[in-house]
């Protein structure tokens, strides 16, 4: 009985690690070289350019990068400055990606309010897509929270992109 008792005890100890390690997986990124926070709700996004003194960038990648890449950029602008005005000059950067193709803005609540922009083009033949999340912090201050990856994979990891981008704040 005595036996049983231990077992018992070993198993459900068992049972919590692996449940935490199983449910425990987001991480939250924090630095400080930007004034900026958000989480991560997969253990598989791996940061691949760290924020330093001279660049206050970030870059993760999903798996592998036509997965999912991810970076920020924060976007000067002047209050009398529209969200769609800003949208729009960062997508005539976009307009030279080989198959380029704007989609639809959606209108997006998190911590902070903001735009979606996706687009779609090609990279070595295949078909890619791109999420980008406007994210209007005060009068003089975007934040550009840019995904791209395979059009199908992508897609299929929406829910995460959505999550990072309403649990991005601001220090």
């Amino acid at each position: 009985m005595k036996i049983y008792g231990i077992t018992t005890s070993i198993v459900i100890l068992f049972v919590s690690i692996f449940a935490s390690a199983a449910f425990g997986q987001n991480e939250t990124f924090s630095s400080p070289n930007v004034d900026y926070t958000f989480t991560l709700p997969d253990a598989r996004w791996k940061m691949t350019v760290k924020p330093s003194d001279t660049s206050p960038n970030v870059e993760y990648v999903y798996i592998d990068r036509n997965d999912g890449h991810f970076e920020v950029r924060k976007i000067p602008t002047r209050k009398d400055i529209l969200l769609t005005d800003t949208i729009r000059d960062e997508e005539q950067k976009l307009q030279f990606l080989p198959g380029y193709v704007a989609g639809k803005e959606e209108n997006f609540a998190g911590k902070h309010r903001g735009v979606v922009f996706n687009y779609e083009f090609v990279r070595t033949g295949r078909p890619m897509s791109g999420r980008m999340y406007f994210l209007r912090i005060n009068d003089d201050t975007v934040y550009a929270l840019r995904f791209t990856g395979m059009k199908d994979k992508l897609r299929s990891i929406q829910n995460q992109t959505d999550s990072i981008a309403r649990t991005f704040t601001v220090k």
